[in-house]
C-alpha cells in the first residue's frame, strides 16, 4: 500500500459534520515516503500532494506508522509517546484528527 493510498483511505473515512466550521491544513511528511496535505475547510477535505505552507500541523513519520494509524492498529497518542511519530504547530489540532477521520 504506497503513501497515496493510505491517504486516500483516511480521506475516504472523512466526518465532514465534525469539519463544521473549520478551515485547517494537516501536513503529512512522510519520511519513507511522499508528503501530503488534507485540507479542512467548512466540510469539505481535499488531499494535496506534497508539502502545504499554510500548515496548521506538521505530522512527521513512516509510512507504516501512517498505514497503522489510519487502519486502527496503532493508537496514534501510543506512537507519538514511542517517538514513532512527531507533531509540529498546533499539537492539539492532531488530537482533532480522531474527530475528523474516525477509524
Amino acid at each position: 500500500m504506497s503513501v497515496a493510498d493510505i491517504v486516500q483511505t483516511m480521506q475516504s473515512k472523512f466526518n465532514a459534520s465534525a469539519a463544521a466550521g473549520l478551515d485547517l491544513v494537516f501536513q503529512f511528511n512522510i519520511e519513507d515516503g511522499e508528503n501530503y496535505a488534507l485540507i479542512v475547510k467548512d466540510g469539505t477535505c481535499a488531499l494535496e500532494q506534497g508539502d502545504n505552507p499554510n500548515a496548521n500541523v506538521t505530522l512527521i513519520m513512516d509510512s507504516e506508522t501512517l498505514k497503522g494509524i489510519v487502519s486502527g492498529e496503532t493508537d496514534g497518542m501510543q506512537a507519538f509517546m514511542a517517538g514513532k511519530l512527531r507533531a509540529e504547530g498546533d499539537m492539539m489540532l492532531a488530537m482533532k484528527l480522531g474527530e475528523l477521520f474516525p477509524v
